[in-house]
């Protein structure tokens, strides 16, 4: 398991010590770097763009979906393994977007669709893209389980959540290598240091702002840019948008428990008591991910990773 501080130490808020057109221009700067680098494939961005449209119909994502054979036997590969559970085989697109929804679909083309972006091999002596690609399939599965415990629905939602919620890293990863390595470093030599403490102070933004700002770009809806940027601190989010953060939340503290990854991004062990309140959780539900965890990313590995991380 990699090092982990057990220490909450509050990393800065966007509105706190960074004036936010300075944390605006550093995003944004990067951003633009990212897109001659490494982004998500056109076919996905425009399955985002024809859900996000109220104009859209199911056959309309049908047609799009059909016209890259490769990216269509993805999608019921996942919908019709065993991680996603559902009774019986879907032999179609059609079919899957008639049991499941356009938003659904949409989803698990993400999901599909993501694990290039984690390509990028040893950044420094300590710290490999795909250990940061297996803690985010491990925190997108202990999602999914911890949304299941508390019957919430919309299991590709809650695997998809926990599968970016690390995104932001991924940006430093692709447009500001070197820094990137300088914070893994200055992380590794000091354990009671917080990962967002540390991107601050040589990045000027931490990841959360970094994610933040790709989700906008890709013009993902809200709950996603309100996971990238709130997993830390949830909290901070108004009521009626903590649901999906705060479980990401916990289940990023449990995939560190598990030991799964790359887990130096992770800033606590222990789950806040209210935060287990806000989504009706037990903490012996939570152990029992943890527990569940090693088993049930196996699946999903399977799954995300057979286009050649």
């Amino acid at each position: 398991m990699t090092q982990l501080s057990t220490h909450n130490t509050a990393g800065p808020s966007v509105a706190g010590s960074n004036d936010q057109a300075a944390v605006d221009k550093i995003v944004q700067s990067a951003l633009a770097e990212i897109s001659h680098i490494a982004t998500l494939p056109e076919i996905t961005l425009k399955i985002i763009r024809l859900v996000e449209d109220p104009d859209s119909s199911a056959q309309d994502l049908n047609k799009v979906i059909t016209n890259d054979p490769a990216l269509g036997a993805r999608i019921l590969k996942v919908v019709n393994s065993a991680f996603y559970g559902l009774p019986g085989q879907i032999g179609s697109i059609n079919r899957a977007i008639v049991l499941l929804g356009l938003n659904a679909v949409k989803n698990i083309a993400i999901a599909a669709s993501l694990a290039k972006l984690f390509r990028g091999g040893q950044v420094s002596p300590h710290f490999n893209a795909r250990d940061l690609w297996q803690h985010c399939i491990a925190v997108g599965t202990a999602t999914r389980l911890l949304s299941d415990k508390v019957g919430l629905g919309a299991p590709d939602e809650a695997f998809l959540g926990g599968l970016i919620h690390d995104l932001g890293v991924m940006v430093e990863m692709q447009a500001r290598r070197t820094k990137f390595a300088e914070v893994i470093e200055k992380v590794r030599a000091d354990d009671k240091l917080a990962f967002r403490t540390a991107e601050t102070e040589i990045l000027g933004v931490s990841h959360e702002q970094f994610g933040t700002g790709l989700c906008k770009l890709w013009k993902f809806p809200n709950n996603f840019a309100f996971v990238t940027g709130f997993h830390h601190r949830p909290r901070e989010l108004p009521e009626s948008s903590r649901q999906l953060p705060t479980l990401v939340h916990i289940a990023d503290i449990a995939a560190a428990k598990a030991g799964i990854g790359y887990t130096r991004t992770v800033e606590t062990l222990e789950v806040d008591p209210e935060f287990l309140t806000w989504v009706k959780l037990t903490q012996t539900q939570v152990d029992e991910v943890v527990t569940q965890l090693p088993e049930a990313i196996n699946e999903a590995s399977s799954l995300l990773n057979d286009s050649g991380l």
